[in-house]
């Protein structure tokens, strides 16, 4: 194989002459430019340079191979050579660099807001308008946590609280808090390891991972970071082409996963402005790139990755998933009591209570405000046995974990709060997570006077307000400091 001088690979930059460097080889894109899925900008912006810093975050390590003929390998570069020349920092880049060299240590994070206000300052504005936003006004993305607020502790004290045990069982599994590492998209926006640091920090903390369709990693590669006995679920998005779901959760079931939670709130995508105002510029995740999907660029990440998700999806599908699979099978997006009587009548085995993090239908409901008649509604048609109810949405401390185990939860999902801690921290920063919300939901069961996940009894909660979204809620400081503000396009203007 030859070798090729920088300088070289530096005069083929054009979108008619086009090379790049990955891991030490040259590759001739030229032919490939229009066909990539990930769009010609990504490629023409390290033309004539060196992209492994780009494509390592993005790609799984055979994607050349699988690919790209033989021939597109120009050579080697001459790495001596390479090593001489002077790297570009971008302003972006620079500032980024700076806020993380500024960043707080570890043990100063003292709860979930902690690590979103480091995440904001560190994140790419992609990367962070992903992450943070809501459907149109965010009223639902704010509401699932100030509709904790609207519940208030019903402690009982003289009670021996000296040893206390907040391990439980989710599906068969036992798990050391009733909580989980939810379904999030493109984990790699914000840490190049991507879902893999929360494989690697679920295992360390004793907690279930649910595997996102839209991970940044592929789904094996997911899969292999776990430990030998570590449960892991998956989250899908039914694709219209049915024969493509039924091969990934035939794959996933073989591959050993527990349950599979199948989301039902996405037939359209909601508007997540913050989002949209930037121009999607990363690679796709595998489950686009394996079905050769068109790709829309010009209105955000998760506009984006979502065109393959079928809207026709309906109950009937329920009884052909059945057919498929053994795995259990709940239904993530329920949004009402009604639907969650369906899903149990259906025959599956529990359903999660959410509006998709308020990033679907503004004015969705949170799922703390319908768990309990939610609950009611199961026990009244003798549907309550046998039947896991997960929330997710607005879970920030200890004690919003044990408001939805009072009302009937089974365990709660964690989403935006990993995404924070991985992106600033990594494997450690998910672990001081959970490790804050233990040590918060123990203090709690302590102070409520339980020992026991079973002790937790609905009557130790006062829901009298849940319904009242007029009531004065107590101001919380911390969650308004960490939220970022729509601003109408008047106010982002340099004008």
């Amino acid at each position: 194989m030859s070798i090729i001088s920088p300088e070289e690979v530096a005069k083929h930059k054009t979108k008619d002459d086009v090379w790049v460097i990955i891991h030490g080889k040259v590759y001739d894109l030229t032919q490939f430019l229009p066909e990539h899925p990930g769009g010609q900008k990504i490629i023409m912006k390290y033309a004539g340079k060196d992209a492994t810093s780009a494509f390592d975050p993005i790609h799984p390590p055979d994607i050349i191979q699988r690919f790209l003929a033989p021939e597109v390998c120009k050579g080697s570069i001459d790495l001596k050579e390479l090593s001489k020349m002077p790297q570009e920092e971008s302003e972006e880049d620079k500032q980024i660099r700076l806020a993380r060299e500024k960043m707080p240590r570890l043990e100063e994070m003292y709860n979930t807001f902690d690590f979103e206000t480091v995440a904001r300052s560190i994140l790419k504005p992609d990367a962070w308008a992903y992450y943070s936003s809501g459907a149109d006004d965010e009223i639902s993305m704010r509401e699932n946590h100030n509709a904790f607020h609207r519940i208030w502790l019903r402690p009982r004290v003289m009670v021996n609280v000296k040893n206390v045990d907040a391990s439980t069982t989710m599906l068969g599994t036992r798990t050391a808090l009733p909580a989980y590492i939810t379904a999030t998209a493109l984990g790699k926006l914000g840490h190049p390891e991507g879902e893999v640091v929360l494989t690697k920090a679920a295992h360390k903390r004793g907690l279930i991972q649910m595997i996102p369709t839209l991970a940044s990693c592929s789904f094996d590669e997911i899969v292999d970071a776990a430990a030998p006995d570590q449960a892991q679920w998956l989250q899908l998005y039914v694709n219209g082409n049915r024969e493509v779901s039924e091969k990934f959760v035939r794959h996933a079931e073989s591959r050993g996963t527990k349950g599979l939670f199948i989301t039902a709130d996405a037939p359209q995508l909601g508007r997540r402005e913050k989002d949209m105002r930037q121009k999607y510029s990363q690679e796709d995740p595998e489950e686009i790139v394996r079905n050769v999907t068109e790709v829309r660029r010009d209105e955000g990440a998760a506009r984006a990755i979502s065109t393959f998700i079928d809207p026709s999806l309906c109950w009937d599908d329920v009884v052909w998933f059945k057919k498929i699979t053994k795995m259990p099978i709940l239904i993530k997006g329920i949004q009402t009591p009604e639907d969650a009587v369906l899903a149990a009548k259906y025959g599956c085995q529990g359903v999660v209570l959410s509006n998709h993090g308020g990033r679907q239908l503004d004015f969705a409901p949170s799922s703390i405000e319908i768990l309990a008649e939610t609950m009611e509604a199961l026990r009244k048609e003798n549907l309550d046995k046998d039947f896991e109810v997960y929330i997710d949405g607005g879970i920030r401390r200890g004690s919003d974990i044990f408001k939805a185990i009072a009302l009937g939860a089974k365990g709660v999902g964690i989403g935006r709060p990993c995404l924070y801690a991985m992106s600033a921290y990594g494997v450690e920063g998910v672990e001081k997570l959970f490790q804050l919300l233990q040590d918060e939901f123990e203090m709690v069961m302590r102070l409520m006077g339980v020992t026991s996940i079973a002790d937790i009894k609905p009557e130790m909660v006062d829901i009298r307000n849940i319904k009242d979204h007029f009531v004065s809620n107590p101001i919380d400081y911390l969650a308004s400091s960490a939220y970022e503000r729509m601003q109408p396009r008047g106010h982002l203007s340099k004008l």
